[in-house]
């Protein structure tokens, strides 16, 4: 899986450069996968209800914690690796105290091939926090638009395979469930990071 690959070059890599190869890539790969923005008014977020590894993920159950959400999806060869290298480089920054208030979500917009078993074993790449969940294609757009996100998915390839266009931004959710921050792509480890600090 291209995705493992990127994550086990990033493990070998400087601190210093991980951060500058993700500021680098994030301009580059933006214009090739990343699907735009919806334009509805302010989105409101909101609680959801989806399937994760160990059955139903219900967000109103980490209230208390800072949620820090992401629409991807397993086979993505880019973007969500890099986003996703973020994530961890932010939390694993924090004092302990601090990460274990932060609870990680990756939500996949891809649920005709991401399992809850296949998310668990994509998500493990990035930080044992993160939790990988998906559901009905129409439990997934409701909750995507509840959040602003948007995605499309591309023509199958005559291999079977396909690409799913996506929104790449971080939504960062306070402990009362309130959407408190959309930080989109190409934002350094250390600007999101301090996002995360104020809302804690």
């Amino acid at each position: 899986m291209l995705s493992a690959q990127v994550v086990a070059m990033f493990s070998m890599i400087s601190p210093f450069l991980r951060r500058a190869i993700v500021s680098i890539a994030a301009v580059l790969l933006v214009s090739c996968s990343q699907a735009p923005e919806p334009v509805s008014g302010q989105p409101a977020g909101g609680d959801f209800v989806l399937q994760g590894p160990q059955g139903q993920v219900d967000t109103r159950s980490f209230r208390g914690k800072l949620l820090l959400i992401y629409f991807g999806y397993a086979n993505c060869p880019d973007i969500c690796p890099i986003s996703l290298a973020v994530i961890n480089e932010v939390i694993t920054s924090l004092p302990a105290e601090q990460r274990a208030a932060i609870q990680p979500i990756m939500v996949s917009v891809d649920s005709d091939r991401d399992t809850p078993e296949k998310l668990a074993i994509y998500t493990a790449y990035f930080h044992p926090s993160l939790i990988g969940v998906t559901g009905k294609a129409d439990e997934i757009a409701r909750v995507a638009g509840s959040f602003g996100a948007g995605y499309v998915k591309q023509a199958v390839r005559p291999d079977g395979s396909y690409a799913v266009d996506h929104s790449a931004s971080i939504y960062v959710v306070n402990k009362t469930g309130k959407l408190v921050a959309t930080v989109p792509i190409g934002v350094s480890a250390d600007e999101v990071a301090a996002i995360v600090r104020k809302h804690l």
